[in-house]
């Protein structure tokens, strides 16, 4: 089924999910910190960061594309790019278990957002909706965010729902101060009627939810 509305451009977004071996997690950071320069001079990195909690060993990158033509043009130089091979990419396979990639777009209600300021931490929260896409469950799916949004307690980042990959998934992405902030405005919501009707709106196309708490490397523009 296809996915529904998407905005009126043709801009996507890559989003890499890599599984590091577990006593090289430290190693593979070290490397992305010295020599990622290599990478994003190549095309716009929008966020990088590591999981700290719902999952573990992971890293979770998103990378933005005018269109497919400018990927393909993007992936030809990096595979040319001496530099980028030698000192990145042939000492860091060894170090991944596991690489999985999906090719996302924004929702057609939603702008990229910025945290308020630096620091803090990210929630990433990825939902497996029911097929059909955001023609199907995006007003109540957009209802339920903008509760969330209206409590005043997180920062919504960017909704993105996939084209390739598994579709009718959905990624939420939010930032808060704090890990305490984050639990400290989660109880709120679930006190809040407004919140808890929007959600009892929304799951009736929800399948699946899986949250990760991720905090942003040095390299990442989103911090």
């Amino acid at each position: 089924l296809a996915t529904g509305p998407r905005q009126n451009n043709s801009i996507f977004y890559e989003i890499r999910t890599y599984d590091i071996k577990p006593s090289k997690m430290k190693e593979f950071v070290e490397m992305v910190n010295k020599y990622f320069h290599l990478r994003t001079a190549h095309s716009e990195l929008m966020g990088f960061w590591s999981a700290e909690l719902g999952a573990m060993n992971k890293v979770v990158h998103i990378w933005k594309y005018e269109n497919f033509a400018h990927r393909t043009a993007v992936r030809r130089a990096l595979a040319n790019d001496k530099d980028w091979q030698g000192k990145f990419i042939s000492p860091v396979l060894p170090l991944i278990e596991k690489q999985h990639n999906e090719v996302a777009y924004l929702v057609p209600w939603c702008q990229l957002g910025k945290p308020p300021k630096e620091g803090g931490v990210y929630e990433w929260v990825t939902f497996q909706m029911k097929p059909g896409g955001p023609a199907l469950w995006g007003e109540a799916f957009q209802a339920a965010i903008n509760a969330h949004i209206n409590t005043g307690y997180t920062k919504l980042i960017g909704v993105f729902h996939t084209e390739y990959g598994l579709l009718n998934t959905v990624h939420v992405i939010w930032w808060n101060e704090s890990p305490d902030h984050r639990a400290a405005g989660r109880h709120s919501a679930h006190e809040d009627a407004r919140v808890v009707a929007a959600v009892r709106d929304s799951v009736r196309f929800l399948e699946s939810q899986q949250n990760m708490l991720l905090i942003p490397l040095q390299c990442s523009p989103l911090k």
